[in-house]
């Protein structure tokens, strides 16, 4: 009789292990800002100087220009942006020096919204 308990207990156990260990999680669940990333109307006024001064204008502005690259105007953006060093930087591209420095990759969804910029031509609107 005793024996028995003990058979179901380990039963139990292990059905509620096995359970357990079927865990599953879709990536749309677990990052679900990321799917909601909204890039049908990205603009430098409305979008990316929000990106840009959160993230780069402490060390990249016309009062602060570390390594000589100043972000926080369009004419200065613009010429960072055709020298090619923008996205490779922002991205963390290899060959690039990673933007920010000595911090984590941008958010995908700011790099999606910067990306959709560039390749609409990166214009001051």
């Amino acid at each position: 009789m005793k024996t028995i308990r003990i058979i179901r207990l380990w039963i139990f156990i292990t059905g509620f292990a096995v359970l357990q260990s079927c865990y599953y999680d879709s990536e749309e669940e677990l990052y679900p800002s990321e799917s909601n990333c909204d890039l049908s109307n990205v603009t430098y006024s409305g979008t990316i100087t929000a990106i840009l001064s959160q993230n780069c204008y402490s060390c990249h502005s016309s009062n602060f220009p570390q390594g000589n690259v100043v972000l926080d105007n369009y004419d200065d953006l613009k010429v960072v942006i055709d020298n090619g060093r923008f996205w490779g930087a922002v991205n963390h591209e290899s060959g690039f020096t990673p933007m920010p420095q000595n911090l984590p990759k941008l958010p995908q969804c700011e790099l999606d919204k910067i990306k959709t910029w560039l390749d609409n031509g990166a214009m001051n609107n």
